[in-house]
């Protein structure tokens, strides 16, 4: 059995604003690392992100970058691990010029074990909740993650 998963949300605002929301750490720091992030998503950086609700600050390895359509990051899978995986996201226009954005995101590359079970179950949790709270930031201004698990 491998381990991985996929999640998707539809964002009714353009590719590239539903892009720069993700790879702008100031843009980021709005909605989802509740700590800050540190760090342009481009190719060959590593950013920082932290969470101060859960569970604490990372490094993340950008792998690669397609403006407005796609980012690949690895970090580590599990805490105190020595392995990373793998998470894509990308970011498709639908709707011709109604200006909406299918975003996915995938994430695999656990160790076939019980604590990774456990790790792609919680990662699985973090980015669907990303997606709600990336909609509502960008739709409507709002801060869904402020309280979502403290």
């Amino acid at each position: 059995m491998e381990l991985r998963y996929r999640v998707f949300a539809h964002i009714s605002k353009p590719p590239h604003e539903v892009f720069e929301a993700v790879a702008d750490p100031d843009k980021l720091s709005h909605y989802f690392t509740t700590g800050g992030a540190k760090g342009r998503i481009e190719p060959g950086a590593t950013v920082i992100w932290d969470f101060h609700d859960f569970p604490g600050a990372f490094p993340v390895q950008v792998i690669e970058v397609v403006p407005d359509e796609r980012i690949m990051l690895e970090w580590e899978g599990e805490p105190d691990a020595d392995y990373n995986v793998t998470v894509t996201m990308t970011f498709k226009p639908v709707d011709g010029d109604a200006g909406r954005t299918l975003v996915e995101i995938a994430e695999e590359g656990w160790r076939e074990t019980e604590s990774g079970l456990k790790g792609s179950y919680n990662n699985c949790m973090g980015w669907s909740q990303m997606l709600a709270a990336l909609k509502a930031w960008v739709e409507y201004g709002i801060n869904l993650r402020e309280g979502m698990y403290k």
